[in-house]
């Protein structure tokens, strides 16, 4: 471990007491009406003071959505607290999230919706619990992707939880995430896929001296009701935003 990491690791682990006492005092004692806006916003600030630790910028392009769905590739767990940092936000997670070390407790307390994507009855439930979120006014994330990669590629959408944006009156956006490092390879270090662990990932990450991100929005017109056209189009998009960026060099 290096110096730069163990101080960070500390630096990191203070954080976590600040946050978890910060929530206790405003998200947990909200009115059950508001719960689900103040998790979303206390997830917002804790975001943002965890990204500092890391060294992380972000470079942040087309017009930012407030409410609906939004649909976006899907690299490493920093994904949510980087879109996070930006806009506050529910997410849509695979349900071993929630078994990871801390991150896993962070985001029970969030609010995050959970996905046992082997049960086929459960995903019914999901799709329930993303229409009640939209219906508060949420912005609800989902990766629809299944899986993180390394994004050399857009891997193709599942379908089994677009139906809410499929069949609702919701707003959906785009967004398309990108990492580099400046003294490594993100699609390493930063990406977190493959037979990765999650701790080493991170204290390796913690020793990098800095992160930087690029976060591409994109406004999306919904044309059929229809989820499996509707994956599709919606992976051209994010594929579109994704080979607009490398276009610019």
């Amino acid at each position: 471990m290096t110096i730069r990491a163990f101080g960070r690791l500390w630096w990191f682990a203070w954080e976590v007491v600040v946050i978890s006492l910060n929530y206790f005092f405003t998200a947990a004692i909200a009115p059950q009406a508001t719960r689900r806006a103040a998790r979303a916003a206390w997830l917002h600030r804790s975001s943002r003071r965890h990204l500092k630790i890391f060294g992380h910028a972000a470079e942040i392009s087309g017009p930012v959505p407030q409410s609906g769905v939004l649909i976006s590739n899907h690299l490493s767990y920093l994904d949510i607290l980087t879109i996070c940092a930006i806009t506050p936000a529910v997410f849509v997670s695979k349900a071993d999230v929630r078994r990871w070390p801390l991150f896993g407790w962070f985001a029970t307390i969030a609010g995050t919706v959970f996905v046992e994507r082997e049960r086929r009855t459960h995903v019914g439930e999901v799709n329930r619990e993303i229409e009640s979120a939209l219906a508060d006014g949420a912005l609800v994330v989902v990766f629809p992707e299944g899986t993180s990669s390394n994004g050399e590629t857009v891997l193709p959408f599942r379908t089994s939880l677009l139906e809410p944006a499929a069949r609702g009156g919701y707003e959906i956006a785009t967004s398309w995430l990108h990492y580099e490092l400046e003294d490594g390879d993100a699609r390493e270090e930063v990406c977190y896929w493959g037979d990765h662990s999650f701790f080493p990932h991170l204290v390796n990450l913690l020793g990098k001296r800095r992160i930087r991100a690029t976060v591409r929005f994109g406004k999306f017109q919904r044309t059929t009701d229809d989820r499996k056209v509707l994956a599709q189009e919606l992976h051209a998009a994010v594929v579109e935003l994704k080979e607009k960026n490398e276009a610019r060099g």
